[in-house]
């Protein structure tokens, strides 16, 4: 069956380049295959062909005849998980640092969800084929605590419980700069990068409500370790916003520094512990992690440098 995306023209993208609309509103697409897509005659505007550095306006309706999805065959690989807790309903998994969660186009092997289907064959099926039992994610390089779906009865029951935020998520992160205050709420909307499809931003146009609880831990010279609980649940949420208070996680490779003074491959984030309602028996589950060794070798470093809320930073 063709499917045929409408996108409507919000009033605050008047005079957009076409392609430029089309990939904000369909991030998964590159701007080269949009472009190729409209040259093909699959982006039309008011039923007509256009080209890509037509300006979009309010009332224009732009249609995206949308290609069939690609096909993947995700392949069971022997890959070692530690595994937290697991039953006929659930596994909670210590993620590690530099492991995708799910296959994407590109990204097809070396994912959990490889791994998963080699441990087990009852995963839900909710997601579809390239992200079987997942309900939430981390980011490649965030580390720590994260719960898969082993049947669809127990997906809708987690999945509401993050939507709702009836689920705790707390994070530990090292973050550049001595935080002043000792908690704090951040209240920003997160959407999509206007220049970067790929990184996430700080912004009021076509983005969704974001709030971050932070506390300070600890300082370390010119740099902080924090706990952070997640309110919402948006894309490179922490990162993003401790980012936009002025103290990017230390090794983010998005939103923090380019240079790096420590020995860790991606972001100083760790998924320290997880809080849900067991999806059939109802049960309170509590699931903790400690820090990876990368992030205790930065924090044994600061300790020795500048011992605690001492020095001036690097």
């Amino acid at each position: 069956m063709t499917d045929l995306r409408i996108l409507d023209v919000d009033p605050t993208e008047k005079n957009e380049r076409l392609d430029v609309f089309v990939v904000r509103n369909l991030p998964e697409f590159s701007r080269s295959h949009i472009q190729k897509m409209i040259a093909d005659g699959q982006i039309m505007v008011q039923k007509k062909t256009v080209k890509a550095n037509y300006k979009v306006q309010p009332n224009d309706q732009i249609e995206v005849l949308m290609p069939d999805p690609e096909q993947m065959k995700i392949i069971p690989e022997d890959i070692p998980l530690d595994i937290l807790f697991e039953d006929q309903d659930v596994i909670v998994i210590n993620k590690s640092r530099g492991m995708v969660v799910h296959p994407a186009p590109g990204n097809y092997q070396g994912t959990l969800v490889n791994a998963l289907l080699k441990h087990c064959d009852d995963l839900s099926g909710i997601n579809g084929v390239a992200r079987p039992g997942i309900v939430h994610r981390l980011d490649k390089d965030t580390s720590g605590v994260m719960v898969v779906a082993k049947n669809d009865r127990a997906h809708i029951n987690l999945a509401r419980q993050i939507k709702d935020r009836a689920a705790g998520r707390k994070y530990i992160a090292i973050v550049h700069g001595a935080i002043e205050a000792e908690e704090g709420l951040i209240d920003a909307p997160i959407g999509r990068d206007a220049t970067d499809r790929k990184r996430m931003a700080v912004t009021f146009n076509h983005s969704r409500p974001a709030k971050t609880r932070f506390r300070v831990l600890e300082r370390y010279g010119n740099y902080s370790l924090v706990e952070c609980r997640l309110l919402t649940g948006r894309t490179h949420q922490i990162r993003v916003h401790m980012a936009y208070i002025g103290h990017p996680v230390v090794g983010d490779p998005k939103y923090g520094p380019k240079t790096n003074h420590f020995d860790i491959k991606g972001q100083a984030l760790h998924s320290t512990e997880l809080t849900f309602e067991h999806p059939v028996s109802g049960e309170t589950m509590l699931f903790s992690v400690p820090i990876p060794p990368d992030m205790q070798q930065i924090l044994t470093l600061l300790i020795k440098r500048y011992g605690a809320k001492g020095g001036n930073g690097l």
